[in-house]
């Protein structure tokens, strides 16, 4: 039965239904059902209704209401009411009444979702009715293992589609919360060196009908039909048909053994719009309770989008802010989850007039709520209405992603190639590469540091990094769109053969690519994200768009070819260099002339060991150059790195850079070796080079060396 949040009384301003900055008790407190003596009672924001009635339905027929009670109003627009019968298991709707018009969708005959039930559950007629939660769990003292920002290696994935093809799952809980956590994926993870795990959308969400017309189903989530129930279908058959917390209980045990293997828990959440989908979609929850205050539209009743997916949440509304606030407090708080992925971001900031507003009430609370400290928060700082691109623009101490990083690193090491192999010349010198690889200074503030960007070549929206070195164009025909869905701005160059080949060379090619694009995402300053699956070169078949499979194109392999298993060691490798390196990972920014904690102080050097002249690094003919990166120890020991990019086709022969300290340089990695050869600390491959020496670099590769001190 749910209890009382003893810190939900909290002071609050920033969501006061009135927008006034006077502090008092939150208006707002205690939606949704809490426990009374007298009962469990039931409050439910909306400005706009006349009527709210609660139903509560017979234990035994969901469709049949047994108890019919009218909620009342107070001041701030809070209906509320109290029933006996509103204890653990009881399936419960709201219906509202309303005005008429333009902007308003009140219909009394729709059963309504409760915006703050716990539980969902679905008549045989495909209706949906909110239950009171069992939150019931025993975390038997796991706690959340609170990895630093520095250390931190995001790792996207699916939750159903990790363990759909494990063969290590039982049949039963493969593609489940219970798969996730099963032994086998954990040790997959923990063996890989990734620190946490970001799944897609496990919010309760529903196919758009577009898709389910088309005999298709929203495989990614991104269409939430509310904000606080796990979605039931990814749950084991014996959860699903449980009972009350059954589903939760799978959900949180998942959480707990990952917690208890080191391994923390993102979930990316879509606050930005709902299932109810533009003004021809189903009523199920805040159309139907308040549809003019809580979408933005205009005076005519159109919605206005700025999410691309029919309507958008107005979130200049204290009530839409204070949903997404109580929503993160139950999953940061109740569930442990350990950090959040903002899908659309740009959307929460948006103010009265639309405009993206950095110190949006809502942005600002998100990341000093007393009740969510300590909590990652990560950006998509983006939508598609006018001013939607905001990268750069969060205040501290948002992450973002970073989508110029992905656009430059992709560029430097596909289509650049490609225009030289074509043109004779690359388009582009090295300059904008180097500062992507150094920490973005150029986008992120030095308050925020290079922590602020979360660092990725692919996510689960396009290419994988396999398809982006065997596919010019995007093949989704599968998704029913003839082709015309996902981005036609892939940044990506096949080598010469569209899709699948057997020619050795090309083959070559390709793989090298996949290593570089690995090692600069693994050696760059800021916070890295791998998509499933890219540690081994997994393929969707040039699909970059499939949202709407849920089959073995986008479920992850668990079975490999010889050289995917060669390229998980090379993956493996990469991870625990960065780990063992913190000159790789600074927390802020470095100051000329200055020490900074936790900084890297880096000196650049061309080709012959010079330091880097204007033409160095704007010139395409000089796409090589060496970074040497001290780290100044604030919690660990000092290191320093040197890596040596080379962007051309040629093979090139760099001078190793004198510097003060530095006695000599020992070789960690090379992206020309197909292996994971050179073991870090391995004296049996130990290669040590002085500097003042002849290094020969491989075409188009990488080398990464720990410098030595006397």
């Amino acid at each position: 039965m749910p209890v009382t949040d003893p810190t939900a009384d909290l002071l609050s301003t920033a969501v006061s239904p009135t927008g006034d900055a006077q502090s008092r008790p939150n208006p707002l407190r205690h939606l949704g059902v809490r426990a009374t003596p007298t009962g469990g009672a039931l409050r439910v924001w909306s400005a706009s209704a006349t009527a709210i009635e609660l139903c509560i339905f017979g234990s035994k027929d969901p469709t049949w209401v047994a108890e019919s009670i009218q909620l009342q109003k107070d001041a701030d627009g809070v209906w509320s009411g109290i029933s006996p019968g509103l204890v653990a298991g009881t399936r419960y709707s709201l219906r509202a009444s309303g005005p008429s018009g333009a902007t308003h969708r009140f219909d009394s005959g729709i059963h309504l979702i409760d915006p703050y039930a716990r539980g969902l559950a679905r008549t045989a007629s495909g209706e949906w009715r909110s239950y009171v939660q069992d939150d019931e769990f025993d975390w038997a003292g796991a706690t959340k293992p609170a990895v630093p920002l520095d250390h931190t290696v995001l790792y996207e994935a699916h939750a159903r589609g990790i363990s759909k093809l494990n063969p290590a799952v039982p049949e039963e809980l493969r593609g489940t919360y219970a798969g996730l956590a099963h032994d086998s994926a954990i040790n997959y993870l923990k063996d890989l060196g990734v620190t946490t795990i970001q799944l897609l959308p496990v919010h309760q969400f529903v196919s758009e009908q577009r898709l389910i017309t088309q005999g298709l189903s929203n495989y990614w989530g991104y269409n939430t039909l509310n904000f606080f129930t796990p979605h039931a279908a990814y749950a084991s058959r014996d959860a699903q048909f449980g009972g009350t917390g059954a589903v939760l209980r799978e959900f949180k045990g998942m959480v707990k053994l990952l917690h208890e293997a080191g391994l923390e828990v993102v979930l990316d959440v879509v606050y930005n719009h709902t299932a109810e989908e533009g003004a021809t979609g189903v009523t199920t929850s805040l159309r139907g309770l308040d549809n003019a205050s809580y979408y933005r539209q205009d005076s005519a009743g159109s919605y206005i989008d700025v999410t691309g997916c029919g309507n958008t949440v107005n979130f200049a509304l204290p009530a839409a802010q204070q949903l997404v606030l109580d929503s993160l407090r139950y999953w940061a708080n109740e569930v442990q989850i350990d950090g959040f992925r903002f899908d659309l971001a740009a959307t929460l900031g948006r103010d009265e007039r639309g405009d993206f507003d950095p110190h949006h009430p809502l942005i600002e609370a998100i990341v000093s709520d007393p009740q969510l400290q300590g909590v990652k928060m990560i950006a998509e700082p983006w939508d598609v209405g006018m001013g939607g691109w905001q990268v750069g623009n969060f205040p501290e101490p948002w992450s973002e992603w970073n989508d110029d990083y992905r656009d430059r690193t992709r560029d430097f090491w596909l289509t650049d190639i490609a225009a030289a192999r074509a043109n004779g010349v690359a388009p582009i010198g090295i300059g904008p590469f180097a500062s992507k690889l150094s920490g973005s200074r150029g986008v992120f503030s030095q308050e925020r540091g290079p922590l602020a960007s979360v660092n990725f070549v692919t996510a689960h929206d396009g290419f994988t990094l396999a398809d982006l070195t065997a596919y010019n164009h995007k093949h989704n025909l599968g998704n029913g769109e003839n082709n015309r869905d996902g981005t036609d701005s892939n940044h990506s160059f096949n080598y010469g053969v569209e899709g699948p080949t057997h020619d050795p060379i090309i083959l070559s090619a390709r793989e090298k690519a996949i290593r570089n694009l690995l090692g600069t995402l693994l050696l760059s300053a800021g916070l890295p994200m791998i998509t499933a699956g890219d540690e081994f070169g997994r393929s969707q078949r040039g699909n970059n768009n499939a949202y709407c499979h849920d089959s073995e194109l986008t479920w992850l392999p668990w079975e490999r070819e010889d050289w995917q298993d060669e390229l998980l060691l090379v993956s493996q490798k990469l991870l625990r260099l960065r780990r063992e390196n913190p000159a790789l990972r600074p927390s802020r920014f470095g100051i000329f002339g200055e020490t900074v904690p936790s900084a890297t102080q880096m000196d650049w050097f061309n080709k012959e060991g010079l330091s880097m002249s204007i033409e160095d690094w704007d010139s395409p003919k000089e796409r090589t150059l060496q970074y040497l990166a001290a780290s100044t120890p604030e919690f660990e020991e000092f290191n320093r790195i040197l890596l040596i990019v080379h962007g051309l086709e040629a093979p090139e022969t760099v001078i190793l850079p004198h510097h003060d300290g530095v006695t000599s340089y020992e070789l960690l990695w090379n992206s020309a070796d197909d292996t994971a050869a050179h073991g870090a600390h391995d004296t049996a491959t130990v290669e040590m080079h002085a500097p003042g020496s002849q290094q020969i670099l491989a075409p188009a590769s990488m080398q990464l060396f720990l410098a030595h001190s006397s």
